[in-house]
This record gives C-alpha cells, structure tokens and sequence, in this order.
C-alpha cells in the first residue's frame, strides 16, 4: 500500500484506537483518531479524509447498531464521495452487510487481523481515487459540454490579412507557447484560439473557454480554480474549476484586459507555479494546461497606466497574433455572407437564393463595427426576414437602416445606400448607432446587444466608454 491518503478512525474504545493507529500510521500519509462522534462536523470543516474507519456500536447504544447508521448516513451527508469502512463485532456481521447496502464500502471484523485490515483499507482508498476521478472527471465534461454549445462557425477567408492569421497559426499550433490573440469585438479571436487547440499536440485533449469579463470578483477563484464543499454558501459539492478541467488540453481566457489587479496577481500566480488550490481547502494541485488568452484592449497602455501587470502580460504572450476588423478585409465580406446565409438556410429549413447585386454592394460597403459576429446576425436575419427571389439590403438591416440612413446626410448617391462610413469617425458612428438602438428598445441592454451583434459585456463596455 502506497504512503499516501488520509485516514479517521472513529471508536469509543482508545485501545482500538491506538492499535489501529499505530498500525496504519506505517502505510499511510496521516491517521486522525476520534472518541466521539458527535465531532464528525467540526472534523470534516477542517478538511476531508481519503477513508473513515466508524465503529457501529458506542457506549450510549452497545448491541442495535442504531449510532453506527446515524453517523454513517452523517458522514455521507457531509461527503456524498466518503469512503467508509465499518468496524463490527463478530455478531454483527448481518448488520454490517445493511449499512454496506446503505453507503458504507466495506466492513472488518474486531479483533481483526492486521494483514486483511491493511488489504481492505488498501482496496477503499484506491476506491477514493476512483472517486474523485470520476468527480473531476464529471465536472470537466460539465464544462466541456456547456463549451461545446457555444456557436462559433469556420474561420473563413481569403484575404492577405487572413493568410497571414493562418500562416501564424500553422507557425504556433504545434508548440505550448501561450499566445495573446488582439482584435475587436467580434472579430473571432475564439475562432483562433481553437484552432491554434485543434492543430496542437493537445487536441485530442478539452478546449475550455472563459468570459473573464463575466466574473466578478467573488466567483474568480471558485470559477477558475475550483472549490470545496462548504466552502461557501452555495458549494454543495466538490468541483473542479477551470483550469484543473482544462488540465491536459487547452485554456482559453477572454477578455483578460478587464480582469482587476487583485485578480491578475492570482491568475499570474496559478500560471508560474503551474499549480492551484481550491477554494477551501490548502493543498495545492498541480495543472497541466496550454494558455491563450484574448483581449480587445491595448495592454500596453493599460500596462502604462498601472492597470495591466507587465510580468503578467509577459507571460501569456510568448506570441502575439493580431485579428483584422472586417473593415479591412473587406474581400471576405461576401465570402462569409454565402457561407451564413447558407448555413441559417439549412437551420430555418428555406431554399437557397443569392444575393441582389445591390445587396452585396451594400454588404461589401458597410463598416460593420461589429464585426463578423454582426454580419453572422444580418445574415440569420436575412434569412428568416426576407421574402423575395433573391436578397435584398433591407433584408439584412431591418433593424438599422434608418439610423444608418440618417448618419448618411441624406446622400443617395453613397454606394449601399447610404450605408458607407468612411467618411466618419467610427467611434462617434458606433456611438451614435448605440445611442438611437438603446432608445429603440427603451433602455433594454439585452434586446440592444442582440440587434447590434454584441455580447451584454461588450455594449456595457461601450455604454461605459462613450458615457451613454
């Protein structure tokens, strides 16, 4: 048996705890012992055990058994993955075969023999690591599955400024450097990141994203590093964060510019010690995870300002891979607009049909400050909207054409219809468009993002930087 787990034997015998003590101390990491009971609570507040040794009958109830279910169904309570092991007297046996039908592991007999006692102890702690494997294991596939759902499409394009995200792509995939991908909002910097995951040593391995611009203050170290049961108000279990789910494959934060300094002092520490501790407990666990992160801020200035720490950004970008807007790839404009229109046609179950040439001329003008994410939105709106032979440009800006319109000074002999921004500054047009899409929908956030192809992080973000 390895020198490892942590072990409880509880008995109102001191005698029985001393034997049981001196003889398990010799093969296994720590064994706690404890007279009563009644201190199974104050026990496991101050950390788990890998198995508990529970005797079935104390001094209150010496034949019926009745105490040893009690504090069996108590432990149990207090670990639904405890590894319990009942002490019996010979004429217990049948009763010990009920509690091991209800949760117990396994039972010995007293007086016992010490080389079937360390066999069985030996069984029920590689029972434990089972345990906590398949629990590690169910909260990574949670995780997994929840990623999974979320929609990406391809990445698409055959623009020079998309060659060369590809050629820097093929150039990293291989390695485990950490890459920092740079881009706008909507650009798809997820898109990247899991591709870079897909052509890496790791792909066989989990990909797990996280909105770090999502988590607040109090949920960062339970999120990203996981917690003990009881350790807040709303742990009731055990569970794995992130970057233990993560551990093996690939870890992807989004957003890490909007992470606050005390949160980037504990990201930072995870990432150098390749190591994390749970929220409630002190043993730290070693992480094997591939890092990229992805941000739409310039770090540099936020570095320059004191709100980006400079050894954090060194370390998670070995690489750095910056994501054109598609403003300035606008040859993948029409690209993307077929491949959507043909993908939300199979979704909605409606025939093919092309474009008008005056819509891809409108598509091929438009700035879209949103990105691929708001042409991806126009094209499913197109889609469901549109009621003609072929597409046509209100289809795609049922929504927006008016405003766009109005920011156009009336100039019909603008190509698209009025519905090209150069001309402007782009800040002061996407302010202008957030400001009249919020009063549309009376100050709600939620349908404004969704009209304008943005995350509710993302419009907050803009809502805070223009003062709206």
């Amino acid at each position: 048996m390895p020198n490892t787990g942590k072990i409880l034997v509880i008995d109102d015998d001191a005698d029985v705890l001393l034997a049981a003590r001196l003889l398990l101390k010799q093969h296994v990491r720590q064994v706690d012992t404890e007279k009563n009971p009644e201190r199974l609570a104050e026990r496991f507040a101050a950390g788990t055990y890998d198995l508990i040794l529970l005797d079935m009958n104390f001094t209150a109830d010496t034949a019926s058994g009745n105490e040893g279910f009690h504090y069996l169904h108590q432990i149990l309570a207090l670990d639904p993955a405890a590894v319990v092991i009942l002490i019996t007297a010979y004429g217990d046996v049948g009763m010990a075969v009920r509690a091991v039908k209800a949760g117990a592991t396994d039972f010995v007999l007293k007086p016992w023999q010490n080389e079937k006692l360390i066999a069985t102890v030996s069984a029920a702690l590689m029972l434990r690591a089972s345990k906590l494997e398949a629990l590690r294991l169910r909260s990574q596939q949670e995780i997994f599955a929840r990623d999974l759902n979320q929609p990406y499409g391809e990445m698409l394009g055959s623009s020079a400024a998309m060659h060369k995200v590809f050629g820097t792509i093929d150039k990293v995939a291989a390695t485990d450097a950490s890459v920092l991908i740079l881009g706008e909002n909507g650009t798809g910097k997820e898109l990247v990141a899991r591709a870079l995951h897909r052509h890496s040593k790791r792909a066989k391995e989990v990909f797990i994203s996280v909105d770090m611009g999502a988590l607040s203050e109090t949920l960062f170290e339970s999120e990203l590093f996981g917690h003990a049961k009881g350790s807040f108000t709303d742990a009731k279990e055990d569970r794995a964060g992130r970057f233990e789910a993560a551990s093996g494959g690939t870890l992807f934060l989004d957003e890490i510019g909007n992470l606050s300094l005390p949160m980037q002092a504990k990201l930072l520490t995870a990432i150098e010690s390749q190591s994390i501790t749970r929220v409630g407990t002190n043993s730290p666990r070693h992480i094997d995870v591939r890092l990229i992160a992805a941000t739409n801020a310039n770090l540099a200035t936020l570095v320059a300002e004191k709100k980006f720490r400079q050894d954090l950004l060194y370390r998670i970008n070995t690489v750095e891979l910056r994501l054109p807007p598609l403003r300035e790839r606008r040859e993948d404009i029409l690209t993307l607009t077929e491949h959507f229109l043909a993908v939300y046609s199979k979704k909605y179950h409606r025939s093919p049909k092309p474009l008008s040439d005056a819509a891809a001329r409108t598509l091929a003008g438009y700035s879209w400050p949103g990105n691929v994410r708001e042409l991806q939105h126009a094209a499913e709106r197109a889609v469901i909207l549109s009621g003609t032979e072929a597409f046509q440009s209100e289809d795609f800006f049922t929504g927006t054409a008016s405003q766009t319109l109005e920011l156009s000074d009336g100039d019909s002999n603008a190509p698209g219809n009025g519905l090209v921004f150069e001309s402007y500054n782009l800040e002061e047009v996407e302010k202008t468009v957030i400001r009249k899409m919020l009063s549309k929908h009376g100050g709600n956030i939620s349908e404004a993002a969704r009209e304008l192809g943005l995350t509710r992080t993302s419009l907050y973000r803009r809502i805070e930087r223009y003062g709206l």
